[in-house]
């Protein structure tokens, strides 16, 4: 009789786990070769053309859904049949179908991570060119391209509109909020599984000739470009799509999963930041949605939507009104961030909690009307001085979120941890990316500096600077909460240190770069260029280095690093108030609210946030204890 081996049983077991996911690809692949196989047949084309691809991609998108547990979880309910789907333990539940909000914002978290070092490799191929003034790494300026726009569209489309609202938002607003979980479980599990094939669309598009149009699009470019802009079109939909069902579930979940005593008034400031991430996501995905099917319609009918005969200026009309928006689904989350750490870290009731309400309001009110000034240089006079107005205005409630957070810090007992380090970094980052967006916005200089290495700097400092740096301080924050370890604080603040000093070396820098003539989206440049070039390549390739810090740091913690209390940082929030990590359904019973979260040393003891009785370890009053002290 064959004795199985412990490696054995662990592959076993692992394929057991994964099996939902390996079937999953296995109906993916299947779907794209048939279409695209179908296609050819019938048109008696290539293998490869726009029409093939787009079929084969919308036939592998029908396979990996279902294949993943969608059809035993959603499909088949649906017509009647028993719902038998498992969903799994321990590492199962990350490789299926799930409706567990918590394992959702895992997955959404496991996905931005991984997206996020491999677009960061494409960005070191990128400085590796551009360390000398001609071509050394690339054998032509169009390959630079292909890499600079899937860099471009993954940063953005797959990391930073989806790793907090769709890692963190999903895992810890319905907790927040003291909820079970999500209003729509399923439409919740599903919005993950349109994430996977958006970005591998993206990532093997060079296989297919890759695009030009760099993360933007633009036509009318992308209607002749090589076969990699089909993809292009159906990974950024994808992306958008799982977006917008996220956006939808968040809405609906403040609305109507609130615990009881948890008024609109008592709101967390992450929630009021998801809620406002979520109006803008309903209202501009579906524009730059309908934009990308435009795009793709031009390729494979053809239409002539933005081309000569049609309007090619629309494109950007139609990207923009959804683009600068998107900055604020962007920097919104990571504003919440900061509301969410300093108060407790600082130990300070929050400054103006109504003015931050007011300003993630105006925001986006705000953001809806400023897109033109990514177009100053292609429309016409009349456009110019109402979109810069509108450009600046905006810079009044993005500045009450630095009042609050400079005013709670004032006089309180701060711990400089690594969420707190993280934080004020992101903060200071964001501060310098502000300050010359409001040149930008100015037409005259906007003129000179426009397609400039000085915009490029100034769009990572808002994003990498500003929203990176609050991921990161909310990955160690929650770090607790999520694993039930404890991270490595030394090594957190190396990190710090050094993705802090690296990342000014290297956008510093390039706004020095964009002054001198420094054209953005090119391979090569004029040799008079080539200090500072090399000035940021070197700091960039450390920046990249940074980064990995964490990924050991993160995995050695979840494995062997010492088990975390509930409640390490004494926050109030509902999050705090649960075990580490949370059970299924959040809370044992149901916790009833009855008071602010963020009064942090106002008296002395600080005052309680909850009616309770006197219990170890208790910080929330459960439904059951209110009956009890009604009945007293």
């Amino acid at each position: 009789m064959a004795i199985r081996t412990e490696a054995g049983q662990q592959r076993e077991s692992f394929l057991v786990a994964a099996a939902p996911m390996l079937r999953a690809l296995l109906w993916a692949a299947i779907g794209f070769v048939a279409g695209a196989w179908l296609v050819a047949l019938i048109s008696g084309s290539a293998f490869i053309t726009n029409r093939s691809v787009t079929v084969g991609y919308l036939l592998a998108l029908i396979g990996w859904i279902p294949g993943g547990g969608a059809w035993e979880a959603c499909v088949k309910p649906a017509f009647g049949a028993a719902a038998t789907w498992d969903e799994g333990r321990g590492i199962a539940r990350y490789l299926r179908f799930n409706t567990d909000h918590k394992v959702i914002g895992l997955q959404y978290l496991f996905a931005s991570a991984g997206t996020f070092l491999v677009a960061g490799l494409f960005a070191m191929a990128m400085r590796i060119e551009l360390l000398t003034p001609g071509l050394n790494l690339f054998p032509n300026a169009a390959a630079y391209n292909v890499v600079f726009g899937v860099h471009g569209t993954l940063m953005l489309f797959a990391v930073a509109v989806v790793a907090i609202i769709g890692g963190f938002g999903n895992y810890f607003l319905p907790i927040m909020l003291g909820a079970r979980d999500m209003t729509f479980p399923r439409l919740n599990g599903l919005s993950w599984w349109f994430v996977v094939p958006g970005v591998l669309a993206v990532l093997l598009s060079p296989l297919i000739g890759g695009f030009q149009t760099g993360w933007s699009g633009y036509a009318p470019l992308s209607a002749t470009d090589a076969p990699g802009q089909v993809l292009y079109f159906l990974g950024v939909f994808s992306l958008g799509l799982s977006s917008l069902l996220t956006a939808l579930n968040m809405i609906a979940t403040t609305i109507y999963m609130r615990a009881p005593g948890l008024t609109w008034g008592r709101l967390p400031i992450f929630a009021w930041g998801m809620l406002g991430t979520a109006v803008l996501n309903v209202l501009w995905v579906p524009v730059v949605g309908v934009a990308m099917i435009m795009g793709l319609m031009d390729r494979i009918v053809p239409t002539q939507f933005f081309s000569a005969q049609g309007l090619p200026v629309l494109w950007q009309d139609l990207f923009w009104i959804f683009g600068h928006p998107e900055v604020y689904i962007i920097m919104l989350p990571a504003w919440a961030i900061w509301m969410e750490v300093i108060p407790v870290m600082a130990r300070k009731t929050l400054f103006g909690y109504r003015w931050v309400v007011a300003g993630i309001a105006g925001v986006v009110l705000l953001s809806s009307v400023v897109w033109t000034h990514h177009m100053f240089t292609d429309v016409s006079n009349d456009r110019l001085v109402p979109f810069m107005t509108t450009t600046e205005l905006i810079s009044i409630p993005t500045g009450f979120m630095f009042l609050a957070a400079i005013g709670t810090m004032w006089q309180g007992r701060i711990r400089l941890n690594t969420p707190m380090l993280l934080v004020l970094m992101s903060m200071f980052n964001f501060l310098l990316g502000g300050v010359t967006g409001v040149f930008l916005a100015d037409v005259s200089v906007d003129l000179q500096l426009h397609d400039t290495y000085f915009v490029v700097a100034h769009f990572h400092y808002t994003i990498l600077g500003g929203m990176v740096f609050a991921w990161f301080a909310a990955l160690y924050y929650w770090f607790p909460k999520y694993t039930g370890r404890m991270y490595n604080e030394l090594w957190g603040k190396v990190f710090a240190w050094v993705i802090f000093f690296a990342f000014n070396l290297t956008f510093f820098a390039m706004f020095l770069a964009g002054i001198n003539g420094m054209n953005r989206r090119i391979a090569t440049y004029l040799p008079y260029l080539s200090g500072l070039n090399v000035w940021i390549s070197i700091w960039a390739f450390v920046l990249g280095l940074g980064f990995f810090i964490p990924l050991v740091n993160f995995i050695y913690c979840w494995v062997r690093g010492p088990r975390a209390p509930a409640n390490p940082w004494g926050g109030k929030t509902l999050e705090w108030q649960t075990s580490s990590p949370p059970p299924h359904e959040n809370f044992e019973e149901e916790p009833v609210v009855k008071s602010d979260f963020y009064s942090y040393g106002e008296v002395e003891p600080e005052s309680e946030m909850f009616r309770v009785k006197p219990r170890v370890g208790a910080a929330v009053s459960t439904a059951q204890e209110e009956k009890e002290e009604d009945g007293q």
